[in-house]
């Protein structure tokens, strides 16, 4: 059995990285860089459970449902805790933003009183949503540890920095007006070396890997750039884009905010496909320690070729999946090929689509290239330990 100095000699680096990360996530989480409206001015956010739900205001037209619902609620949280109080959901028409309580519901209410003693204002906003995220993030987190033990534990904790870094630095960043481009291409970098350093630990695996996805990142970047601004694209097919303007970010270039999160999106899938060719050349060289540089180069091009094939296809499912229903709208609509290839949007995704398979074709050459380097460092080793004879040979001798 390990004594104690055995495992902190083995996992002390892992510890020390584990520990630091931990650190910047807490201090990110603690950050808060732009103002958030959580509630309304002199009032509060809280949970409410649907108690008794009035429908006699809601008409339906159709598909389309508008009015007001009257809806009563028994709050649950903060300075109105146990009341019952009555509020109203207004229905605008749009299926993406409306909702209908029931009994039993529980809502995430906005509540602001009234001078005069008279009943405050309620809003009944949404359903409440936060536990069960919670409760499914929690499942995620227990099968990933109990799969992949000390290694599933690094791997959540690079998931929640990378969603700090986004949140806390990425959308701050590029909403004061810092040059999107460049946030995202840091953040990236950034996340890179966080992420395959502290799942595959300070070593010539990890620099392998890193060094791979940085290159297939960096010709992400200049290939978004290029193609573009080579197909006219405009930021504003993102979704959510133009409301930024109405929210008083005019001075927002969308543009390149979109050319950002080309490489942004794809920056995972380059990740995945370069530490999958690093750790495949560490275990080649392992079980053959004499294979020539050469050889272990091409060896590290064929384990890319086998994954990539599935890795751009997992690109273009992901981002096909997320606009689904346009595809639909246009098969529906009898629009013709040429005319759907030529839509604003259908072009900015496949440039999307596109750009992040190139980039993840160069990532298997580079870390091949890479990893012959770093991981087969003697220039010589292949032919001198050829050439040594070995002790069966000699007769032990």
């Amino acid at each position: 059995m390990k004594t104690f100095q055995e495992y902190w000699r083995e996992y002390r680096s892992d510890l020390i990285m584990v520990v630091f990360f931990f650190l910047c996530s807490v201090a990110l989480f603690l950050i808060e860089p732009f103002h958030t409206a959580a509630s309304p001015p002199g009032g509060e956010k809280v949970r409410g459970r649907v108690v008794a739900v009035d429908n006699a205001g809601v008409e339906r037209h159709g598909m389309v449902t508008a009015g007001v619902q009257l809806v009563t609620l028994k709050i649950l949280d903060g300075h109105w805790r146990g009341r019952e109080l009555r509020g109203a959901n207004s229905l605008l028409g749009r299926a993406d933003v409306d909702k209908l309580f029931a009994p039993g519901d529980v809502a995430w209410t906005a509540i602001k009183p009234q001078p005069g003693g008279a009943p405050p204002a309620v809003n009944a906003q949404d359903h409440y949503r936060i536990g069960k995220e919670i409760w499914l993030f929690g499942l995620f987190a227990l099968l990933l540890v109990v799969f992949s033990g000390w290694v599933g534990v690094k791997s959540l904790l690079s998931f929640v920095f990378t969603c700090l870094v986004i949140w806390r630095l990425v959308v701050p960043l590029c909403l004061r007006g810092y040059h999107p481009i460049l946030v995202s291409l840091g953040a990236v970098l950034l996340l890179a070396a966080a992420i395959i350093y502290l799942v595959a630990g300070c070593n010539d695996k990890g620099t392998t890997a890193c060094c791979g996805a940085v290159a297939g990142v960096l010709a992400s970047c200049l290939l978004g750039l290029l193609f573009t601004h080579a197909f006219r694209i405009d930021g504003a097919v993102m979704p959510y884009s133009q409301a930024l303007f109405f929210a008083g970010f005019e001075y927002l270039d969308l543009t390149d905010i979109y050319i950002g999160g080309i490489y942004l999106a794809s920056s995972g899938a380059v990740m995945d496909l370069a530490m999958d060719v690093a750790a495949g050349m560490k275990e080649v060289i392992t079980q053959r320690p004499d294979l020539p540089r050469r050889e272990l180069m091409w060896s590290g091009i064929r384990i890319g070729r086998t994954v990539v094939g599935t890795m751009t296809t997992t690109l273009l499912l992901a981002y096909s999946g997320g606009y689904l229903t346009m595809i639909m709208t246009f098969a529906a609509e009898g629009v013709g090929t040429p005319d759907f290839m030529n839509y604003p949007y259908v072009a900015a995704e496949a440039a999307k689509t596109l750009v992040g398979s190139i980039g993840l074709v160069l990532v298997a050459p580079f870390t091949a290239v890479v990893g012959a380097i770093l991981l087969r460092p003697e220039r010589d080793g292949g032919a001198a330990a050829a050439a040594r004879p070995s002790k069966v040979a000699t007769g032990g001798r």
